[in-house]
C-alpha cells in the first residue's frame, strides 16, 4: 500500500511506543505497529514523541508584538497596560494589526501552535482589529485554525458603544461572545454584563468566553453568575471562563461552594499562567499570592481546564514566544502539579482539552482525524514539559511545514562525549 507520508518508531502521549502513522489524502489512516507500504515521504521518530498541535485558547492578537508601542509598560501591572492599550488603540491601523498577526502566526506554526482563539477589543468604534483579525483569520486557514472573541475591553456598559460594537463584531464574522464583569462600574453592572451576554450567546447560538474575575479580590465573584446563567439558559459545555483569579483569595469554604458548581454548569476553565502570576497580586507584601485559579481542584472535580498564553510581548506581558509547552512549565510550577500524572494533565491542557474548548474537528493522533500532529525533540509528554522540548516537525494536513534540526553541543572534554543532546543529556556521538 501506498501513502502520502509515514511517520514510523514514535512515541504518543497516551504511553503507547514504537508506533507507525500513516496518512493519505490528509488524514490520519492508520495508527498501530509496523505499517506496511511505502510513501512519498518517511520519518523516523526515532522514539520522540509525536502530538497533535498544540492550541493557544486564551490570545489577544490585536495586541501581540506591540511591545514598545507607543511606550512601555514601566511598572509591568495589569492597570498600567490597560492603560497603555487605551493609547494605543488610537493609533492601530488595519495594515499594521495584519502585519504583526502575520508574523506571529508564522512563529506559531514553528512551534507547532496550529489553533488560536484570540479576544479582539470592540471597543474602538472604527473595529480596526476586527477588520484586521477576520482578513488574517481568511490568510492563515490553510495552517493554522484561528477563532476570534468579540471582547469589550473598556467593559460591555461601561464603555458606552461596546454593546452595539459587539453585535456589530459579531455580525462581520466573529465567532464567540467575550465580555468582563470584573471590569464594569459595580458588581451589580458586572452581574447583569454576564447575563446580557449569555443570552446574547443563547440567541445566536454561539460560544461564550469571558475574562471574569482577574482580580485579588476574592469578593469578585461573578463566576457564580456565569454558571447559573450557563444553566438557565442551556449553555453547558458552550462557556468558559477565562482567568478566574480571585479565585486564589477566596476562602475555602466558599470554594467548595463553587467549585462543584462550575462542574455542574459544565464550564470550562482557562487559566493564564504567564500573565496571571505576574499581574496579581501586585498589591501584596509577603506572603504573595500566585494569581491562578485553582486548577487541581478543578480538575480533580472532571472540569475541563485548558491553559492559555494570553499574551506575548505586548501592553501587558513583555515576555511570550508562542510556546504552550513553556505555559505548561508554569502551570506545573504554580499549580505544585509536579506528580507524573499531574504532569501529564498539564500537557493535555495545551493539547487534547482546549481543542475540545474549541470545538476543534478532526482533532488527535488516531485513523479518521486531520494529518496535523507534531514531532517534539522528547520521548514523552513529561519530558516535553520538563524540557521545553524543540519541535522538530510540524505537519499540517498531511505536508511537513515546519521543520527545525535537533539541538546538540559539541564538547572538548577528555573521555567525555564528542556532542550531547543538552535537552536529553544523552550522549548521541561517541568521542573519537
Amino acid at each position: 500500500m501506498s501513502f502520502d507520508l509515514i511517520v514510523r518508531h514514535a512515541n504518543l502521549a497516551d504511553d503507547r511506543t514504537d508506533i507507525d502513522i500513516a496518512v493519505s489524502g490528509g488524514k490520519i489512516v492508520a495508527v498501530e505497529r509496523n505499517i506496511e507500504g511505502e510513501a512519498g515521504r518517511v520519518i523516523d521518530a526515532g522514539g520522540r514523541l509525536v502530538s497533535a498541535p498544540f492550541i493557544d485558547i486564551h490570545f489577544h492578537m490585536d495586541a501581540t508584538l506591540s511591545l514598545g508601542t507607543p511606550r512601555l509598560n514601566r511598572s509591568g501591572t495589569l492597570l498600567e497596560g490597560i492603560q497603555l492599550w487605551g493609547e494605543l488603540k488610537p493609533l492601530l491601523t488595519k495594515e499594521a494589526v495584519i502585519e504583526r498577526a502575520l508574523k506571529y502566526c508564522d512563529l506559531a506554526v514553528a512551534q507547532g501552535l496550529l489553533a488560536v482563539r484570540s479576544h479582539v477589543d470592540v471597543c474602538d468604534d472604527r473595529l480596526v482589529g476586527v477588520e484586521a483579525l477576520l482578513e488574517v483569520k481568511d490568510l492563515v486557514k490553510d495552517y493554522l485554525d484561528l477563532q476570534l472573541v468579540a471582547f469589550p475591553q473598556d467593559g460591555f456598559y461601561r464603555s458606552p458603544t461596546a454593546a452595539k460594537n459587539l453585535i456589530r463584531s459579531l455580525d462581520m464574522g466573529v465567532d464567540v461572545v467575550g465580555g468582563i464583569p470584573h471590569f464594569e462600574r459595580t458588581m451589580e453592572d458586572g452581574r447583569l454584563s454576564v447575563k446580557a451576554l449569555c443570552e446574547i450567546a443563547a440567541e445566536r447560538g454561539l460560544l461564550v468566553d469571558l475574562h471574569c474575575d482577574e482580580t485579588d479580590d476574592p469578593l469578585s465573584r461573578h463566576i457564580e453568575t456565569l454558571a447559573y446563567e450557563t444553566q438557565r439558559l442551556g449553555l453547558q459545555g458552550r462557556v468558559a471562563g477565562s482567568h478566574l483569579t480571585s479565585m486564589h483569595s477566596m476562602d475555602n469554604y466558599y470554594a467548595s461552594k463553587l467549585l462543584p458548581l462550575i462542574a455542574e454548569a459544565d464550564i470550562q476553565c482557562i487559566p493564564n499562567p504567564l500573565a496571571n502570576i505576574v499581574l496579581q497580586g501586585r498589591h501584596d507584601t509577603y506572603p504573595k499570592r500566585r494569581g491562578m485559579m485553582r486548577v487541581p481542584e478543578l480538575m480533580a472535580l472532571g472540569v475541563n481546564v485548558a491553559l492559555g498564553q494570553d499574551s506575548c510581548m505586548d501592553p501587558w506581558y513583555s515576555f511570550g514566544n508562542a510556546d504552550m509547552l513553556e505555559v505548561a512549565h508554569m502551570a506545573v510550577h504554580t499549580g505544585h502539579m509536579t506528580s507524573r500524572d499531574a504532569v501529564k494533565a498539564c500537557f493535555q491542557a495545551v493539547t487534547t482539552n482546549p481543542a475540545k474548548t474549541f470545538g476543534l474537528e478532526g482533532y488527535g493522533i488516531a485513523p479518521g482525524c486531520n494529518a496535523d500532529f507534531v514531532l517534539i525533540e522528547a520521548r514523552d509528554a513529561i519530558e516535553a514539559v520538563r524540557l521545553k522540548a524543540g519541535r522538530l516537525a510540524v505537519v499540517r494536513r498531511g505536508k511537513v511545514i515546519s521543520e527545525t534540526a535537533p539541538r546538540t553541543a559539541s564538547l572538548t572534554l577528555a573521555g567525555r562525549p564528542a556532542s550531547i543532546d543538552p535537552w536529553t543529556y544523552a550522549p548521541v556521538e561517541a568521542a573519537g
